[in-house]
């Protein structure tokens, strides 16, 4: 491929590659990861709420990965507040996988915008290691891949098998039971799936660039070597 055509490809996906980047930031920090709706159930029971009676009975939670709100509703109108996961959440929710999904949001960013700078260093300047050049392109953008499935992962293990909104509608409460009515996923959580399918794209135009995948050349001289020697 000529040249010309190879500084566009890795121009457009470095372009790419600093918005995944910018996009990874602002979806971490934005409070828009799940909304949804939460029974009191304990007020239900006493008054055998159902079909449209359970509205009074339903009420509000949203949240990202550093803070939320939540608006608890038992019959007698609605009672919000705002709450944060560090310092005040820590003791219900599990811990250790929240900051894990937190660690690789940040992995994101962080190798997004390396493969970024990678992709400009091979449209304009002369790369001269393997991490450098194009085939190391595959690597950054691999981890920017991976890590953002991790993230969705993660996070949807954190919501669906940890009861995560349960456990912060019933944080400090002790007069009543509520649980989970609905859940969806926010804006967050989606950019983080927009990003995988960038860097994704990112993968198909640097083998469009004319770049093998890795291995595939070693593998074709081991087939090649390998028909010498049954010819001898």
């Amino acid at each position: 491929m000529p040249s010309r055509q190879k500084q566009l490809i890795f121009s457009v996906s470095g372009l790419l590659g600093f918005s995944c980047a910018l996009t990874a930031a602002v979806a971490t920090g934005l409070p828009f990861w799940l909304s949804g709706a939460v029974l009191c159930r304990t007020g239900a029971e006493l008054v055998n709420a159902t079909g449209p009676e359970l509205d009074k009975f339903l009420g509000e939670l949203s949240y990202g990965l550093f803070a939320g709100q939540r608006v608890k509703q038992c019959g007698l109108g609605g009672r919000a507040s705002r709450f944060t996961f560090f310092p005040d959440l820590l003791s219900a929710v599990p811990a250790g996988l929240h900051v894990t999904v937190i660690f690789f949001c940040g992995v994101v960013i962080l190798f997004s915008s390396v493969a970024s700078g990678f992709f400009f260093f091979n449209a304009f300047g002369r790369p001269y290691e393997t991490l450098q050049g194009p085939m190391g392109l595959y690597l950054w953008t691999s981890i920017c891949c991976l890590s953002s499935c991790l993230v969705m992962i993660l996070f949807a293990s954190e919501v669906k098998l940890h009861r995560l909104s349960e456990r912060i509608a019933n944080f400090n409460e002790v007069n009543f039971v509520f649980q989970t009515y609905t859940e969806r996923y926010g804006r967050s959580f989606w950019l983080f799936f927009l990003v995988f399918l960038l860097h994704g794209l990112n993968a198909l135009l640097v083998r469009l660039a004319g770049v093998q995948f890795p291995f595939q050349e070693s593998k074709e001289v081991e087939l090649s070597g390998g028909a010498v020697d049954l010819m001898y």
